[in-house]
């Protein structure tokens, strides 16, 4: 059952809205025992990696896609560091509806180009970084009436709720933290009003710290400037001016919550600590939490013994090189007994 029939009370859907779906939401929520301990937590992963699209943008693309069947939209055109573009280009042609995805040159995962490419959207990658492309997204929506997909579309950040609902659905009630990696600022903004929407329902019982956690090299809502050349490893979060930061602002001063940065090592660190102690793979900007949550461990912040939802947002194997820069490569060997024995130690 896909998100419009499962929460179809909660989103705002007419008998005109077509239920399509390709299957997502409903996402493992795992318990992460060993890094938790070692953090002195109740640590829970959402693994968003595991939607159709490898990402959580899934959540919000069905419904604004949904809606825009509805509204007879011409084609659907986004501006993306990658994920949005896979997603919007797979929903696109399950409705189908043209697709048209501006990227910034050079900039996104070949793991998430592949997919907007094969899913059979028009890419177009322009000389500029996110915020410029985003902008030329926003005007070929008003000048073809183009359906905008990217979060400033209303639907997409509805969608998203429904992550903080399963969370909520899974657990009993609201977890004591909700920490999540901050680029575009439109998740963060969306998990906030779904806790605060099954609260009002009286679905769950209180609500979370919102946590947002942002790259050093892309931090504009803990510098409070807005960053123009904004760099990082983690791609998804790659965003110097996020065009929901009034909102997220306002969701994290609301929570109690607070946003910190973490540096790319840091990130590529807490990938590789979750992909080895909890068989979890996920892209750099998803770890981009747990690397805020051992930075606070380690300056003695991390209040013990609380509950707190980590939310991965997207699969590691959207950006494999950058995994392969901290793995390493395989070991090559003699294909003998001989040459294994050397090697193996069990």
């Amino acid at each position: 059952m896909g998100l419009l029939e499962r929460y179809e009370d909660l989103f705002p859907l007419t008998s005109a809205t077509p239920r399509i779906s390709l299957g997502e939401g409903n996402t493992p929520f795992l318990p992460l025992r060993n890094v938790g301990k070692s953090l002195g937590v109740k640590l829970y992963g959402k693994v968003e990696g595991a939607n159709p699209t490898g990402s959580f943008k899934d959540r919000g693309m069905v419904l604004a896609v949904a809606k825009a069947l509805e509204g007879r939209a011409r084609a659907v055109v986004c501006a993306s560091t990658g994920n949005t573009s896979a997603s919007a280009a797979a929903y696109s042609a399950a409705a189908g509806l043209p697709c048209y995805v501006i990227l910034p040159a050079g900039k996104v995962a070949r793991g998430k180009l592949a997919q907007a490419l094969i899913y059979g959207a028009k890419v177009l990658a322009v000389r500029g970084n996110f915020d410029k492309a985003l902008e030329l997204a926003m005007a070929a929506s008003d000048e073809w009436r183009l359906a905008i997909v990217n979060s400033v579309n209303p639907y997409r950040l509805w969608g998203q709720r429904s992550g903080a609902w399963e969370i909520c659905d899974e657990l009993g009630r609201a977890p004591d933290w909700c920490v999540l990696p901050v680029g575009n600022a439109g998740n963060i903004t969306a998990y906030w009003a779904g806790f605060v929407q099954y609260r009002r329902m009286g679905k769950c019982q209180g609500v979370p710290r919102m946590v947002g956690v942002q790259a050093q090299g892309a931090s504009p809502l803990v510098s409070g400037v807005e960053c123009d050349k904004p760099e990082t490893v983690a791609t998804a979060i790659r965003i110097g001016r996020p065009v929901n930061a009034q909102k997220a602002r306002a969701a994290v001063k609301m929570s109690g919550g607070f946003f910190m940065a973490v540096s790319d090592e840091e990130i590529l660190e807490a990938q590789s600590l979750l992909a080895s102690r909890e068989g979890v793979f996920a892209e750099p900007a998803s770890c981009a939490p747990l690397a805020g949550l051992m930075r606070l461990k380690r300056d003695g912040k991390l209040p013990q013994a609380t509950t707190i939802a980590m939310i991965l947002t997207g699969n590691g194997l959207k950006d494999p090189d950058t995994a392969m820069s901290k793995a390493g490569e395989p070991v090559e060997v003699d294909g003998t007994m001989e040459a294994l024995r050397k090697v193996m130690a069990p």
